[in-house]
């Protein structure tokens, strides 16, 4: 029950064992040049960039986690194809040597005073900070949830605690409904909810139940995804492969005693549908982090309030933001973690030179939807919800070798590019794949 309560806390994109860097518990002031909240994927892979740019000694991170998870990879944890131990490392063995670790959880930011405060006591003061807090997960916000994963054949991809029993319940399965959400708030990796479904799909075909099966998506979203031409694609595999796919419908409540889970029609208030489950796979609701919500950097949804031109925060023009905690209206994914380093390394040394940024983020995200054990439909686009797209193929299209870089390159990139502050963007991808056309 220990792990179930741990659900209602927020898990980071990413967490850490390098012996050269330090951590702190202690009760004192301390005092940075450079300060960066979070240590996920964006707060690691900016406090390398920190670190070549003002030295290991004027930057810290603080994080309380003592792992460190690539988290992209837990859809194919949760259909057998990985394992969870591959998709983690210890903190410690990510934060750059020398780059300060403060070891403890934020409890506030108070950006008029340029301080923080840890909730062991700690005050921090600043001359720049970096906030990368991620955001939150909310089982909570489902009725039952998530008491209900006490229970067997229901899990959730996006929790290190439950993404192993999306697995057994897919192994266990036997006939009847295999159930798939998607909650009706932002969430980051949007396309993961769908990305589970067909491979369950693929899994149910190749161990020869799929025929007792009946494979739903229940979407909160008006759309299968906001991207047409992928959306066209998608809906093309749905149909071929008998995948029910019901949009405007969101999850409210779980009944796992019963395997029943309830949705609401969101285009019909109060109109609710009862669906038994042999399977169910929740996508948790998610919200901003409590932090920067109950602080003067929030927007009024409680995200971070940043310009999406250069992550510059609009009213405290020495703080920064990046990834899932910001208001950039734009998928949050790993690769716009990745495009996003680049544009705010970019702002932060001309800040320091008293000069305006000058390099703008047009919002390139990726989203590699895979679509079974060997194929993924790379779907990458910019602010406007338009394809900006990496390579000279049709990436509506399902292909193998994509398979390979979301499971075998993309990982690789992860731990010895981005968290070292050496990829922003997708050049080395387009590099990797032409190796790979070789």
């Amino acid at each position: 029950m220990a792990a179930l309560r741990r659900l209602r806390q927020c898990h980071p994109t990413g967490m850490a064992v390098s012996n050269l860097h330090t951590s702190s518990r202690a009760s004192a002031k301390q005092h940075y040049k450079m300060l960066v909240l979070g240590g996920g994927s964006g707060g690691i892979a900016m406090s390398a960039r920190m670190k070549r740019m003002l030295g290991a000694e004027n930057v810290a991170v603080v994080e309380p986690s003592e792992m460190h998870y690539y988290q992209p990879i837990w859809t194919l944890v949760g259909a057998g194809a990985k394992t969870v131990a591959s998709s983690g490392r210890s903190t410690a063995s990510v934060i750059p040597s020398g780059v300060k670790w403060v070891k403890s959880k934020v409890q506030e930011i108070n950006p008029d005073s340029n301080t923080v405060h840890t909730e062991d006591g700690t005050e921090i003061s600043y001359e720049y900070l970096i906030v990368a807090l991620g955001l939150q997960l909310h089982y909570e916000k489902v009725k039952g949830l998530p008491e209900a994963f006490k229970h067997p054949k229901i899990g959730s991809n996006y929790s290190v605690q439950t993404v192993e029993k999306t697995w057994k319940a897919l192994q266990n399965f036997k006939e009847g409904n295999a159930v798939f959400t998607f909650p009706n708030t932002p969430v980051k990796c949007p396309g993961a909810p769908q990305k589970i479904m067909y491979l369950s799909d693929a899994f149910l075909r190749k161990t020869g139940k799929r025929a007792k099966a009946n494979v739903i998506y229940n979407t909160s979203l008006p759309v299968l995804f906001p991207i047409k031409k992928y959306a066209d694609a998608l809906w093309d595999i749905v149909k071929h492969r008998d995948l029910q796919v019901n949009l405007r419908q969101n999850l409210i409540e779980v009944r796992a005693d019963r395997q029943e889970a309830v949705f609401e029609n969101l285009d019909k208030p109060g109109e609710t549908k009862v669906i038994e489950y042999e399977m169910l796979h929740v996508a948790p609701p998610m919200g901003p982090s409590s932090v920067i919500k109950g602080s003067p950097l929030a927007d009024e949804a409680g995200w971070l309030d940043v310009n999406k031109d250069n992550l510059q925060h609009q009213r405290y023009p020495n703080v920064f933001g990046i990834g899932d905690c910001t208001n950039l209206p734009t998928a949050r994914t790993a690769a716009a973690v990745a495009a996003q380093s680049a544009i705010l390394n970019r702002t932060i040394s001309k800040i320091l030179r008293n000069e305006k940024p000058d390099k703008k983020y047009d919002g390139y995200t990726s989203c590699p939807l895979v679509t079974s054990y060997n194929t993924v439909v790379l779907a990458e686009f910019d602010f406007n919800g338009q394809p900006l797209e990496t390579f000279p193929i049709n990436q509506a299209k399902e292909r193998r070798i994509m398979y390979h870089m979301k499971a075998d390159m993309m990982p690789r990139l992860y731990w010895h590019g981005l968290l070292k502050g050496l990829w922003g963007g997708p050049e080395p991808l387009r590099k990797l794949f032409h190796l790979g056309m070789k």
